[in-house]
């Protein structure tokens, strides 16, 4: 039982105290009265028990077992299902967890998986919220999925910042492993982190649409304002995402640019010393008729012709810039 973090019953947008188990029935019989409670990393027998008093589906109560769930919602009878990724950083590292919220007309039992911050704040905006709170369990989850996705930002942010530290180790002619790898890195936790946020859309817009026992008219404007949080989330992890692909992409352009320069150095090079491999080259043959070996001024003039014809060489060829 160690895993049940709170079990509270609230009427009216009011707490009336803490509830054991066994007491939930009775409380849940009185109208207008509805319970949430609180686990984490529960054992199969206290979920069991949960789904008794609350009467879960036993779908729901499988998953949220099992844990390492994709976020979803799901709907059963009037009773939703909601996962969904939470996030953390731990030594500049992403690591998800999960959250599963069953949600009904008197009752919200939210479960806590891997990577996850405590839910008491959020329990106590609530219960400072009487106006709200009065709205019943909706509010809850509400309130839930708002401080998920408030969370990611920070994230986000990071995120952010740790590529542009990187930017001025990309944009060079020369290839950097250690920071192409950790541009990858750095890809791969937004990648996640997109997976985590990207649902959160959909569910919100289906809570507003199609749960309307669970969602009144009078929070509609909560989660679209949720949903609104996610879509900026999203797109600003594309733009985050691209970013690091053109990064990548232009590192690795720079470095073919830069052995493009090498190659046309060398090869310019290669030319001008072609010049004089050829003019010495003839001397080291065995003809029978050289005449210019017997002119005493033969050998200084071939020198000078074969450095002139270098030097114009060269001058052509760093005109181009290959040299």
């Amino acid at each position: 039982m160690g895993a049940i973090v709170n079990c509270v019953a609230y009427r009216q947008g009011k707490r009336l105290g803490t509830v054991s188990m066994e007491e939930i029935r009775t409380v849940l019989a009185v109208p207008g009265t509805f319970v949430w409670l609180g686990l984490h990393e529960p054992e199969l027998a206290l979920l069991r028990q949960a789904q008794q008093a609350f009467g879960l589906h036993d779908l729901a109560v499988e998953d949220a077992t099992n844990a390492h769930q994709r976020p979803k919602l799901e709907a059963y009878g009037d009773s939703v299902f909601v996962v969904l990724n939470t996030a953390q950083l731990v030594e500049d590292e992403v690591v998800v967890g999960e959250t599963h919220l069953f949600v009904g007309p008197n009752y919200v039992v939210s479960v806590r998986h891997g990577a996850s911050s405590t839910y008491a704040p959020v329990r106590e905006r609530c219960e400072n919220d009487p106006h709200g709170l009065a709205n019943g369990p909706g509010y809850v989850l509400y309130a839930l999925m708002d401080f998920v996705v408030d969370h990611y930002l920070p994230i986000v942010t990071r995120l952010e910042d740790t590529f542009e530290a990187l930017e001025q180790n990309i944009f060079r002619d020369e290839f950097d492993r250690a920071a192409i790898e950790r541009l990858y890195q750095i890809k791969r936790q937004v990648l996640r982190l997109r997976n985590a946020v990207s649902p959160v859309e959909d569910m919100c817009g289906q809570l507003i649409r199609l749960h309307e026992e669970v969602v009144p008219k009078e929070l509609r404007a909560y989660f679209r304002d949720i949903e609104d949080h996610a879509s900026r989330l999203v797109r600003t992890l594309d733009v985050v995402r691209e970013m690091l692909t053109t990064a990548v992409q232009v590192n690795l352009a720079l470095v073919t640019v830069g052995q493009n320069e090498v190659v046309k150095r060398l090869a310019g090079w290669g030319a001008i010393l072609a010049i004089p491999t050829v003019v010495f080259s003839l001397y080291g043959m065995n003809f029978d008729f050289m005449p210019e070996l017997k002119v005493h001024y033969a050998y200084p003039a071939v020198i000078g012709v074969t450095a002139l014809a270098c030097g114009a060489l060269w001058r052509r060829l760093h005109r181009a810039g290959w040299i």
